[in-house]
């Protein structure tokens, strides 16, 4: 079979990154839409506005908080009748995969800047389609990756440790269903099985957040950048990104997707989801105890949820749950690319395993 490893166009990093932007900008066109998150809106993009329009002419718009068809379709609109030559995005995740919508919708180059750093979505050629109300619909597969994207890490810095800690448990998630691709031989967004730069990338990605993620965390607490920042940075964004598009998805996404079946979740962030759902994956697949015991350390220490309470779903019942698992097994979920048994049945014990796990630690104090 063949494998495949797709790419962004240019990724750039580091203190100070976004004085590049204006002269990226200006390699893309003349005529900017720039898609904007609601915050970055206020405190991050007036003091860049009137250096960014020597690039060109600009026209910025705020994001209307969900990533649904109705806010996609509305953003195109407004892009086209501006006559954009190019679209740009300043802000989380949600913003900037409807970033990636609108310009395969025009046929544009896209330049995404992430304000945080708590998914992979930036690198990647798929955005995620929410209704109105935040319940997961599906994946929209792109033709391309984004063209350009601008991390600037004192950015990351400033914004609520949280979001960081939320990147981190998205990529946990990269290398146990990258390593579940290899093996079953799924073949992966990218269109590919598993390659090798992808599963090397995704090995990385782990690693990272458990050597380097408790250093990182205290940094942007503090509101600093760190070498320590710096790589969980490149790991939640580029090396994650790389990871789970051209290695593959697996139980925990799946899981997540599952979870937003239940409105109680929806005030948590994607990758606090997805870490739940790394660890009900190592119930479903049966990896050995040293392993789970590590995973459940690193997500302790970092502060990821480990129970059904942590999620806000303390008094759970036996039907939220099977919503839950019926919509982590749908056809065509990447749950499905587990080399194991699935079903929903296993799913509901994976889940009430993880979850009573996570509840033991807590009350022997084993957790961080």
């Amino acid at each position: 079979m063949i494998s495949c490893t797709l790419f962004p166009g240019r990724y750039m990093q580091g203190a100070g990154a976004l004085s590049r932007l204006r002269h990226e900008l200006a390699r893309m066109g003349r005529r900017h839409f720039l898609i904007c998150s609601p915050t970055p809106l206020e405190q991050v993009l007036p003091p860049l506005l009137s250096e960014l329009k020597t690039a060109g002419e600009i026209r910025t718009e705020r994001f209307g908080r969900e990533c649904s068809d109705q806010e996609i379709q509305r953003l195109t609109t407004l892009a086209r009748d501006f006559g954009a030559e190019a679209i740009s995005a300043v802000g989380g995740g949600k913003t900037l995969d409807a970033a990636k919508m609108v310009a395969a919708r025009l046929g544009l180059p896209v330049a995404l800047v992430p304000t945080i750093a708590s998914t992979d979505a930036p690198c990647s050629s798929v955005s995620i389609i929410y209704s109105p109300q935040g319940e997961f619909e599906r994946v929209e597969t792109l033709s391309r990756n984004p063209d350009l994207v601008l991390v600037d890490t004192e950015l990351i810095a400033k914004a609520p440790a949280r979001y960081l800690v939320a990147g981190m448990g998205d990529a946990l998630a990269t290398w146990f269903e990258a390593d579940s691709c290899r093996i079953s031989r799924a073949t992966t967004i990218a269109g590919g099985v598993c390659s090798m730069t992808a599963l090397t990338l995704a090995r990385s990605c782990y690693e990272t957040v458990r050597d380097w993620g408790l250093a990182a965390r205290t940094a942007c607490e503090a509101g600093v950048v760190t070498p320590a920042l710096e790589r969980v940075v490149e790991a939640n964004t580029l090396l994650s990104g790389l990871g789970f598009e051209s290695g593959g998805l697996g139980a925990a996404h799946a899981m997540h997707n599952g979870l937003t079946a239940l409105p109680a979740t929806h005030r948590l962030n994607h990758g606090e989801k997805v870490a739940f759902g790394v660890l009900a994956s190592l119930f479903l697949t049966d990896k050995p105890l040293m392993l789970v015991d590590e995973v459940y350390t690193v997500c302790g220490e970092l502060g990821l949820p480990t129970t059904l309470a942590e999620l806000g779903l303390d008094g759970i019942t036996e039907h939220e749950l099977a919503r839950v698992a019926e919509k982590a097994c749908a056809p065509g979920e990447s749950i499905h690319n587990e080399p194991v048994e699935v079903s929903p049945d296993l799913v509901r014990a994976a889940i009430k395993a993880a979850d009573a796990e996570g509840r033991r630690r807590e009350k022997t104090g084993t957790a961080a």
